[in-house]
């Protein structure tokens, strides 16, 4: 996963290196701790023989992730006969501020190196510097309550950042004017702040701490308020010029349809968003009063066919629109991130026979629910913070590699 925030660019011969000894170095690191987390407590020695290195590389590189406090010596295996190895894991006391941004309300999680996290809710108001006020007195609280030093703070929002101004630069349905939240968090918390679009960070959620092995082409589309999405082609993050790749949430599908946040009428996600689907209710049943999200899907549950109508007519159209997605960039994984997925035995067969009744060749693209709906966002914007650590290790290791040398 390093370096993958870089727009997919021809290969230039003039300027191309070959691999040296040192990148193999890092690839065999990441590898080695790919295998602790998936594989903990381990042994150095079912290290090497699942890695294919020699036991003496493994022992470098475990030694090194030790001193980079990303992993730690823990109990003690046990074998038939000889000395006892001393087993591996993550490093549980490293820990990231994750924040996740929504028009209404923010989420903030204090999160470990498993993903595990512990959430508290912050209330948003149309007022950025209140909003990010609030948030940043949940964080001290959080710090001073649990005794914990996070390494940094990652922040998931719904709208796109500015690669070069790290400031947000399009964001329909937050309705912020310009303000820079980097900085005021910064300066508050004196820690280093990453922030990200939440489609982005629910697919960094998913190749951190889930099981994607092997996926390098993959678009992940995270159904809330709006509809972002993420396109990760041959293992990179596509951005775009000003970051903005991958807005498919704005592509015109009815220019009759209802007005979108962004100026527009009739864009996907004014048919695809949960706003879609309370809309689609309320036309239905409009005696009901006002009700969530959430409270549809329990709605549908209990038996209400409005509801459940209404849900259905969502599913229909997240299955149109992928058609785009689909013909654009033709990935071989879809993952549906929101609330939406803990109701994925309504979604999930609607959204596959649209796709498949409009693949215009070969089979469809494997499509399916990001893991821990919301919480992906948390996990995320943590993942920001963990391999922003990955890099500064490496590049000082690196570094100190190259002095020894001279």
């Amino acid at each position: 996963m390093r370096n993958t925030r870089h727009s997919v660019k021809r290969i230039d011969l003039t300027e191309m290196q070959l691999a040296s000894s040192e990148t193999a170095r890092l690839i065999n690191r990441d590898i080695v701790l790919e295998l602790i987390r998936t594989g903990q407590p381990i042994s150095r020695a079912d290290l090497a023989r699942r890695s294919g290195l020699g036991r003496s590389t493994v022992s470098q590189i475990v030694e090194q992730l030790i001193g980079e406090n990303w992993v730690r010596e823990g109990e003690m295996g046990s074998l038939p006969r000889g000395r006892r190895p001393t087993m591996v894991g993550l490093n549980e006391d490293l820990l990231a501020i994750a924040i996740d941004i929504h028009p209404k309300e923010a989420g903030v999680a204090l999160v470990d190196l498993n993903g595990r996290l512990q959430r508290w809710p912050v209330t948003i108001t149309p007022d950025p510097e209140t909003s990010i006020r609030r948030i940043i007195d949940c964080i001290k609280r959080i710090c001073s309550a649990q005794h914990k030093s996070p390494q940094g703070i990652g922040i998931s929002l719904p709208g796109r950042i500015d690669p070069t101004t790290q400031r947000l630069l399009f964001a329909p349905n937050l309705k912020w004017p310009p303000f820079d939240i980097k900085k005021m968090v910064e300066t508050e918390m004196g820690l280093p702040v990453m922030m990200e679009n939440d489609a982005t960070a629910c697919l960094m959620a998913e190749l951190t701490f889930a099981r994607m092995d092997g996926v390098r082409d993959a678009v992940l589309v995270a159904v809330g308020e709006g509809v972002g999405t993420c396109v990760l082609a041959n293992g990179q993050f596509l951005s775009g010029h000003n970051g903005m790749a991958g807005e498919f949430g704005h592509i015109l599908v009815d220019p009759n349809g209802p007005p979108c946040g962004c100026g527009q009428n009739g864009c996907w996600e004014v048919f695809s968003s949960c706003q879609a689907a309370l809309r689609y209710y309320r036309e239905l049943s409009p005696e009901e009063a006002v009700i969530s999200f959430p409270e549809l899907l329990h709605r549908a549950d209990q038996g209400d066919s409005a509801a459940a109508e209404a849900l259905a007519t969502q599913a229909m159209w997240i299955g149109r629109g992928l058609r785009m997605i689909i013909a654009s960039v033709s990935p071989s994984t879809i993952l549906i991130a929101g609330d939406l997925t803990s109701a994925w035995h309504r979604f999930g067969p609607v959204i596959e026979k649209e796709v498949a009744d409009l693949t215009l060749a070969g089979s469809p693209p494997i499509i399916g629910p990001s893991h821990e709906g919301e919480i992906a966002r948390l996990r995320g914007a943590a993942a920001l913070v963990f391999q922003r650590d990955a890099r500064r290790a490496t590049s000082t290791a690196t570094r100190s590699t190259a002095l020894k040398a001279s």
